[in-house]
Order: structure tokens, then C-alpha cells, then sequence
């Protein structure tokens, strides 16, 4: 968006422009480190490592050069008291968040990070690969160490956990987070017990076993079909899916297992949601605060509705199964495929393998493991246990290894404090589902494969704001009240109610 300047004081136009022009070079930096970055993780060879991690450190150095130089405060300063538009205020809000929180940190302590970061996903892969919890200990223990020391320069008065969790979550205060774990906690424990012990039994509709190109082809289709935007993206795999790119380039990857085809898809869903969210964005503030997306927890609540509020519906699976029989040589009955994709396994040890209900326990354990970590509670060798003991605790099972246990995720090579966002992310999807529903047949669109309503809502109520409001704001515009766990719980006792004959 062009800004009127015509009746501004040049000093005081020239120092809006100036920030906003700041505020683009920073965003195309961070674009260019995410796209070296999934090329890391998708094509890059394994030897690339070493100078992989120069490169992405030598971005984020010239991006934290760039973001706390001495112009960009003086230009904030200039701009305190100056009566700006609402879009040049959004501007100045958010790059003076990450300035004041950039400024407080050493560019050598940023740069050490993030070569550390880089080098930890290749060291992660290898330990996860031996199920070797301590081949990734000595880096991990370093990786903390930094975000800690870097945590107290942002503000030393502050518990270093909470400021990281600031860091994906600007405007939701953990606190608050902690209060919807222990709603989830107490409704979905006893939810869980009820369903373990019901008599429902249910059909494996695929036994087979279903090589890659099968199941990308299968993939490349689904998402095909609900409207991913191929000119601005594609479909990849990854030891860990994950999608990144600003809405010009929204890339998404995949992963695939022989005998669990619909595990592919409901992965490759959830990426889609992802993208979908970045595709929404306004091309027009493309490098601004209204071209980006809110927060990590926003964005998991798009990748939650599209995986879980769409493709898990009986409706979905309705129109779908027919697009899944063709691809797999198969001829599966809807019902049984709805059944299987929404049956609950509590002994699963694996997060990303884990159905609705049992995933926030998975959630729950990891946020538990990581504050004892962070907060020195918990030395790094005693990770492994704790883990195995609360997942022992939590879901009645113990992982056999250290693959299947603290190795599992990637996301502590990235940093710490993010984990509770996908629980956050399932709570907004259910709200937002459930205020759609008051404005579209949601289950009848889904059923005759229009998916393009859907996307729009999205796009009109979330996607089209951009960074415009703080969380809680975006929360009350889109769905008309505040951040609440009502919705999940209500949506989750009436489906598997249903599913499980309770």
C-alpha cells in the first residue's frame, strides 16, 4: 500500500518510509533463511552441512545488523508521537517489538545460535537415526545455554521460558496457556478412560503396503482438490514435515510409512492448512506486518482445521474415498475410512502419529520436559528418563528407544517454548469451526468437494488481516469472543461420543 505523505513534515514522512522500507529488507532476509533452510532439509546433501550453517548464520547476522542499527531507533523515536494511519501504526508496533527485543541481544550471541541451530538438525538426524539420545546431548545442553543467555539480555527480570515462548506467541500470555492444558487435562483424561474401555470396534480399510510414488500421487491429488495454489508452491518430503515460504512461494512437505497411507494424507492436509494460510495473505503487503501471518499459534489453528475440522469429518471421507480407493487399488467403504482416521490409539509413542484426543498429552509431556530443562530442573542425561517416565505417566506407555522417545521431534534444534502452540492451535480451529458453521453448510460443501467457500471465510475472518490485531484481538473479530476451550472440548465429547457409542 502506497502512504500519503502530502500533508506529513518531510522529516517525519521521510522516517515512515524509511522504517518501512527497513521493515521489507528484513522480511525478504527471513524469506531467503527459510528457503535455505527447507532446502537443508529437502535437497540439500549431507556434506552441504558445514556451509549451510555459515550461510544461514551469516542472514541472520546481516538481519540482526540491519534490524537493531542506530537509524531504526532513532526513526521509532521520531515516529512516538506522530499521528499515523492504522496500517503505518500496525508497522511501527511490530517492527518495535522486534527491535526492542532484538536490540538487547549481541549480534555474535545471534550468529552462534544459529550456526549451532543448523548444526543441531544434522546432528539430531543422525542421533535420531541411532536412537542415540546422547550423540545430540552435548548440542542440545549448548542450545539451551544460548537461548537462556539470550532470553535474560531480552529481559533479565523475566523467566527466560516465558520470554521464549513470546517469541512464536507475542500477545497470549503463557499463563493463560497453562490454564487451557488444565482444562484439557481434566476433560480429556477421564474422556480418554471412557473411550479406552468402550466395546466399539472398527475396520483397517488398507493392509497393504503402498510404495511412495502411490502414495504422492495420492497426496499431490487430495491437496489438488481442496485448492492448493501449484504456481505458488509444492510438494515435497522431509524426515520431519513442515512448510515454509511467505504467500508467494508456500512450500510443503510430506512424509510417507508403507502400511499407513492415510497417515500421509492427513500429514500432507495439515502442511496444506499451513499454506493455505500464507497463500491468504494480502500479495499487496507482501515485506509488511500485513502481508505476515499473526502467530505460531494462529497459523497451527489452520493447519488444525483444515486437518482435523475438514479431513476428518465423515463428510470429507464421503467425497474422498472414492479419490483414495482409484490411487490404492482399493475399495474401502467411507465409513470405515472416517472410523479409522478419527480411532484414538493411546499406546501410540509417536506425536505426529497421535489422534486428536491423545496428542495433547504428547503436547502436554514435552512442555513439561522442556521448562524442567530450560529452568534447570532437569539435567540434559536425565531427559530420556523424565521423558519415558511422564509418557509411562500421561498415555500408559513407554517409548523403546530414544527414537521413539526424546528424539522424536526436530523442533528443540530450532529453539524451545513452541510446542504448546499446537494445542493452542487445535483450541482456535474448533472455535472457528464452530462460528463457520453459524454462516455455511460446512458439511455440505465438504461433501460435494467445494472447497473454495471455506477457504474464503478463512481468508475474510483470519488470513486477510495479516498481523492487523494482537491474538486475542484476531480471536474476537474472527469468532466474536475470546480464546476459549469450550469449543474443543464440546466438539471432541460429541464426535468420538458418537464414534465410540458412549
Amino acid at each position: 500500500m502506497a502512504t500519503n505523505t502530502s500533508d506529513a513534515d518531510p522529516a517525519e514522512a521521510d522516517a515512515y518510509e524509511a522504517l518501512e522500507e527497513r521493515t521489507k529488507q528484513l522480511s525478504y532476509l527471513g524469506d531467503a533463511r527459510g528457503t535455505l533452510a527447507w532446502d537443508q532439509r529437502v535437497m540439500m546433501p549431507e556434506g552441504g552441512a558445514p556451509a549451510r550453517g555459515k550461510q544461514l548464520s551469516a542472514l541472520s547476522t546481516v538481519h540482526h545488523d540491519l534490524l537493531t542499527a542506530d537509524e531504526v531507533g532513532a526513526w521509532l523515536d521520531e515516529l512516538a508521537d506522530r499521528d499515523l494511519d492504522d496500517d503505518q501504526r500496525v508497522v511501527v508496533r511490530e517492527l518495535r517489538r522486534q527491535y526492542e527485543r532484538s536490540d538487547r541481544v549481541p549480534s555474535d550471541l545471534v550468529a552462534e545460535l544459529t550456526e549451532t541451530q543448523s548444526d543441531a538438525q544434522q546432528i539430531w538426524e543422525d542421533a535420531k537415526a541411532d536412537a542415540d539420545f546422547s550423540q545430540f546431548a552435548p548440542i542440545l545442553e549448548d542450545l539451551r545455554d544460548i537461548q537462556v543467555e539470550r532470553a535474560e539480555h531480552i529481559d533479565p527480570d523475566a523467566d527466560p521460558y516465558e520470554v521464549m515462548f513470546e517469541d512464536g506467541e507475542p500477545y497470549l500470555p503463557l499463563e493463560r496457556v497453562e490454564e487451557i492444558f488444565d482444562t484439557l487435562r481434566a476433560e480429556f483424561v477421564p474422556l480418554i478412560e471412557d473411550l479406552k474401555a468402550s466395546d466399539a470396534a472398527f475396520e483397517s480399510p488398507f493392509d497393504g503396503e503402498y510404495d511412495d510414488d502411490t502414495q504422492m500421487a495420492l497426496c499431490r491429488e487430495v491437496v489438488d482438490r481442496l485448492g492448493y495454489d501449484w504456481n505458488r508452491g509444492r510438494l515435497d518430503t522431509a524426515p520431519h514435515p513442515f512448510m515454509v515460504g511467505p504467500q508467494f512461494d508456500a512450500r510443503i512437505t510430506t512424509r510417507f510409512a508403507a502400511d499407513d497411507p492415510l497417515g500421509a494424507v492427513m500429514s500432507t492436509v495439515h502442511e496444506f492448512g499451513h499454506a493455505s494460510y500464507q497463500h491468504g495473505l494480502p500479495d499487496d503487503q507482501y515485506g509488511l506486518p500485513l502481508g505476515q501471518s499473526r502467530s505460531s499459534g494462529v497459523h497451527e489453528s489452520q493447519s488444525r482445521f483444515w486437518e482435523n475440522h475438514v479431513a476428518r469429518t465423515e463428510a470429507f471421507w464421503e467425497y474422498a474415498t472414492p479419490i483414495v480407493n482409484e490411487h490404492l487399488d482399493a475399495d474401502a467403504d467411507a465409513r470405515d475410512v472416517y472410523e479409522a482416521v478419527n480411532r484414538i490409539y493411546p499406546e501410540n509413542k509417536i506425536r505426529v502419529e497421535a489422534d486428536e484426543l491423545t496428542y495433547h498429552m504428547h503436547i502436554i509431556l514435552r512442555a513439561d520436559v522442556e521448562k524442567a530443562f530450560v529452568g534447570g530442573d532437569v539435567d540434559v542425561d536425565e531427559i530420556p528418563g523424565r521423558w519415558n517416565d511422564l509418557m509411562e505417566e500421561y498415555l500408559g506407555v513407554r517409548p523403546e528407544d530414544d527414537a521413539e522417545g526424546c528424539l522424536q521431534d526436530i523442533h528443540w534444534t530450532g529453539g524451545f517454548a513452541s510446542f504448546q502452540n499446537y494445542t493452542v492451535g487445535s483450541v482456535l480451529a474448533a472455535q472457528l469451526d464452530a462460528t463457520m458453521r453459524e454462516d455455511l453448510d460446512v458439511d455440505g460443501l465438504v461433501r460435494e468437494g467445494e472447497f473454495d467457500p471455506i477457504r474464503e471465510w478463512l481468508t475474510e475472518h483470519v488470513h486477510g488481516h495479516g498481523q492487523r490485531y494482537t491474538t486475542d484481538e484476531l480471536v474476537e473479530v474472527a469468532t466474536g469472543e475470546p480464546l476459549t476451550a469450550d469449543y474443543f472440548v464440546a466438539y471432541a465429547r460429541e464426535k468420538f461420543g458418537e464414534l465410540y457409542d458412549l
